[in-house]
């Protein structure tokens, strides 16, 4: 008997987005790390795959599997030991534009919603007026027009997340990274901020990858969820989820919506990783 068995998710159909150019390649990417003994532990092993334009992949997988070490990657804040990344075209060897989110929002604390909103704009040296705009116009898409002026104690822990969603938007990235950005909130927030990154997403046009060990979380937002072994972690399997976007959060209570988690949950609990 021993194994249990798992759903199957439904056949695949035409993958979403199949026709959009590549944003990033990652080929046989992985991080080891030097331990005090002079030994190496294996943090991330051999990751190869394709995301194109405008696809929301998700990155699920357990504590400590290296979820945030393979993101870090991508965002050129840690370096590979072996393999590449490439964005764009082949040829293209420069890093993008991206905007990143943690799960701690990162907020200075002496600065107004506008004011946080506008610091990327303020670094790369964008006229005041156009900083000032352009940040109205993302306060406005994340909700929380008539917050310019308040202070990041004055905002309740989504609201905050939903200013570093705007700072990460505003200059125009190709390229969102979140890493758990909703692990510290409370179960309903959370739920709000699933529909919202949505929205934001498909209004945006942004790629986006998205870091979470919450497999409802990665079933309900992604068209594609890289599902992680555990250490030394790799891609086990890249599940497809043929469910289309925008997706109303009554899909979670769906048979359809059941099968792909009962599928993803079979697949961490392959050799024990799921809590």
């Amino acid at each position: 008997m021993g194994q249990a068995m798992r759903a199957s998710p439904p056949p695949a159909v035409t993958p979403l987005r199949a026709l959009a150019p590549v944003a990033l390649e990652l080929k046989e990417l992985a991080k080891r790390y030097p331990t005090r003994d002079g030994g190496m532990v294996q943090a991330v092993a051999s990751v190869s795959a394709t995301i194109r334009q405008g696809e929301f992949i998700a990155i699920l997988g357990p504590s400590g599997c290296g979820k945030s070490t393979l993101l870090m990657m991508i965002a050129g804040l840690v370096r590979p030991s072996s393999g590449s990344l490439t964005f764009g075209k082949p040829s293209h060897d420069t890093h993008p534009d991206f905007g990143i989110v943690f799960q701690d929002p990162v907020l200075f604390p002496w600065r107004t919603v506008q004011a946080n909103v506008e610091l990327p704009g303020e670094v790369v040296g964008m006229p005041r007026e156009q900083r000032a705009r352009k940040a109205r116009e993302l306060i406005q898409l994340v909700g929380l027009a008539g917050f310019e002026q308040q202070l990041p104690s004055e905002l309740s822990g989504g609201m905050q997340q939903r200013v570093a969603i705007a700072r990460s938007l505003m200059l125009d990235p190709q390229l969102i990274l979140m890493d758990e950005p909703f692990g510290a909130l409370d179960a309903m927030t959370r739920e709000q901020m699933n529909l919202e990154v949505q929205r934001i997403s498909l209004e945006s046009g942004a790629t986006v990858v998205f870091v979470t060990h919450s497999i409802a979380e990665a079933a309900f937002l992604a068209n594609r969820v890289f599902v992680m072994s555990g250490r030394p972690s790799t891609v086990r399997e890249i599940v497809q989820v043929d469910i289309e976007r925008p997706r109303p959060i009554e899909l979670m209570a769906s048979d359809r919506f059941g099968v792909y988690v009962s599928h993803l949950r079979g697949l961490l609990n392959v050799t024990g990783d799921a809590s």
